[in-house]
């Protein structure tokens, strides 16, 4: 896209939506009750609505670079509690993606400046499942994995919080993994085993039990 284009693009786009609905925009303003919560990465490929079909005021987004969650991370954390506080969103999906390159730059011993620190959340996922990635021997499956498990890890971080551990006990809210794959269009829902991964450790993160 040329930049040039964006506000004539926005126009036309006003346009498209006045023709169908006159109040669209009247109607659109009036609030937002999304049902889903959706982090993914900042990757221009990879843009949530688009993928998933979704129009506006149906789905919250938060977006960074290869769909981190991490505690220190005030944005995120401030996403995630307006979402499930205030919006009550009913899912929550994280959504990683194939060819990242973000989780391709924290596999390499590259010294990224700033980007350290935030690569480093990513490094630590292969640290705890070294064993499983240093045993695939094929570079573009061991990438494929760590994609995986960093979306899994960070959905783990998301079960983490308090906000989410009462959104759950009060009304069932869901946590979804999932990965993009670019070459084929397609979704793939992960089908995370959440009680076998925190298996044995849960005690350590539950914030509300009595």
């Amino acid at each position: 896209m040329k930049f040039k284009k964006i506000i004539e693009n926005n126009q036309k786009w006003i346009e498209d939506h006045l023709k169908l609905d006159p109040d669209y925009f009247t109607n659109l303003s009036k609030g937002q009750s999304p049902e889903v919560l959706y982090i993914g990465c900042s990757d221009s490929r990879v843009t949530a609505e688009e993928i998933i079909g979704a129009r506006p005021g149906e789905v919250f987004v938060h977006r960074n670079i290869a769909n981190i969650v991490t505690n220190s991370d005030v944005n995120v954390m401030s996403v995630i509690n307006y979402a499930v506080v205030h919006l009550k969103v009913k899912h929550i999906v994280v959504c990683g993606h194939y060819y990242c390159g973000g989780v391709k730059a924290a596999m390499q011993a590259t010294d990224l400046g700033i980007l350290n620190l935030w690569l480093r959340n990513i490094r630590d996922v292969y640290r705890l499942h070294k064993e499983e990635l240093k045993a695939i021997k094929d570079e573009e499956l061991r990438y494929k994995r760590l994609v995986e498990l960093n979306v899994q890890e960070q959905c783990v971080n998301i079960l983490k919080t308090i906000e989410v551990q009462q959104a759950y006990r009060e009304y069932g809210i869901s946590i979804h993994g999932w990965v993009f794959d670019i070459k084929t269009g397609k979704i793939i829902d992960l089908k995370i085993d959440f009680a076998n991964v925190l298996k044995g450790l849960w005690d350590i993160y539950d914030y509300t039990a009595k």
